[in-house]
């Protein structure tokens, strides 16, 4: 069985934590969907094509002592695993294979969980690993300030040929020079740092670019999140924190036009995970509040809470993130699969409006992108998708799209 085998996503997954207990459970629930149902929770059902049940688990990775050597389905309800269950998933003959931890447990990690005593997997064992399970999309779903780790996954993705789903703030996608790597080796990747379905980082974004696109001037903001899962205790140790601020900030402010556009350290900006509250558990709390001058310079302000199960509310868009990968892999495509990263990222290498992102993302699943072959230098885009839009900025978004060739 080759990686690139065309007729199943076959998927392996580093961190079997809350975000992959929603995924596992989600890839059984949505399985028998109809592929023209409108379902909650799902932007597509068939993804090009790819049908949720078309993604097989085939291997995946921890350094959890109470989940490596255990079947996927136990793993997932174990540990400090808190989401919420969506369905029972049946035994799904993947065993939990020992990772390299690196810089993956940090303090309150360490702390609260115990390190499997079995030897770390080199390089080499997740290459061979990933090549004798078929494998083609890896998803990395490894705790915040696991750069490291994360860097360490994404070689093993580029030399196994296997395409690379990054899903935590580590700049992988994003970096010219890793993007570089994934290009030349022929190998996709789309990244960085999923968003939620409807989440703090989307609604945000979108209230502030509403502010500017109805002539309000957003003078201050701020976006504060709480939650109970090993994830905000993990973000406890703020020397891990410095990607999530930095991810979470720029795409709110890179969707804006006024003072406080592309701000990343500033002191009317304020984002990020704020404290953990463990009975809270996988839930999540965002309060976001903008501030800003309308008609004649009189306040406006906006402030409101958000409230949602974190891990199930990432796991719709982390599938279709699988299957644009898995498409790209198809094609040929190396480096970063922007039209993907733009509308499912937080951070990937160009930000476009959520609109236009949309819109890229139907023209690259209806294989109208204009792409580049596996190893050349261009971005793996669309182009053509600009000139469908029906938008007063029609000049401008073909402008970005050609800017992004």
């Amino acid at each position: 069985m080759t990686a690139n085998d065309s007729s199943t996503i076959r998927l392996a997954i580093v961190g079997l934590g809350n975000c992959a207990a929603s995924l596992v459970q989600g890839l059984e629930y949505y399985r028998d969907t109809p592929d023209d149902a409108t379902v909650p929770g799902l932007m597509h059902v068939r993804f090009g094509d790819y049908h949720v049940r078309d993604i097989k688990l085939v291997a995946a990775f921890d350094v959890d002592a109470d989940k490596v050597g255990k079947d996927v389905s136990e793993a997932i309800e174990s540990g400090q695993n808190c989401t919420i269950k969506i369905c029972d998933v049946p035994e799904t003959g993947v065993t939990v294979r020992k990772g390299n931890t690196l810089d993956g447990l940090g303090k309150y990690y360490r702390e609260t969980i115990e390190e499997s005593a079995e030897p770390d997997a080199t390089h080499d064992d997740i290459v061979a690993a990933l090549r004798e399970t078929g494998a083609n999309v890896l998803v990395c779903y490894l705790p915040v300030g696991s750069e490291q780790a994360d860097k360490f996954y994404a070689q093993c993705a580029i030399d196994a040929g296997v395409a690379f789903v990054n899903a935590l703030p580590v700049f992988i996608a994003s970096d010219p020079e890793w993007e570089k790597k994934f290009a030349d080796a022929g190998v996709p990747i789309v990244g960085d740092d999923i968003k939620s379905q409807v989440g703090a980082t989307i609604t945000h974004r979108v209230l502030a670019k509403l502010f500017e696109d109805r002539g309000v001037t957003v003078d201050r903001t701020y976006q504060l999140n709480v939650g109970g899962n090993m994830d905000f205790k993990n973000m406890l140790e703020r020397d891990r924190l410095e990607s999530k601020k930095v991810s979470k900030t720029r795409a709110v402010t890179s969707n804006l036009h006024g003072e406080l556009a592309g701000k990343i350290s500033d002191r009317n900006v304020h984002i990020g995970p704020s404290d953990h509250v463990e009975w809270l558990e996988d839930r999540k709390w965002a309060f976001i509040r903008l501030e800003g001058r309308a008609f004649g310079d009189v306040p406006l302000n906006l402030e409101y809470k958000l409230e949602v199960w974190d891990s199930p509310n990432s796991a719709g868009v982390i599938i279709d993130a699988v299957r644009a990968a898995k498409i790209a892999l198809d094609r040929g495509i190396g480096g970063s699969v922007d039209p993907a990263s733009t509308y499912l990222m937080k951070s990937p290498r160009h930000q476009v409006n959520d609109d236009q992102g949309r819109r890229d993302l139907e023209v690259f699943i209806a294989g109208e992108d204009a792409t580049r072959p596996a190893g050349d230098a261009g971005a793996a885009v669309s182009a053509v998708s600009a000139v469908a839009a029906d938008s007063s900025g029609q000049e401008q978004d073909v402008a970005d799209s050609l800017a992004r060739l």
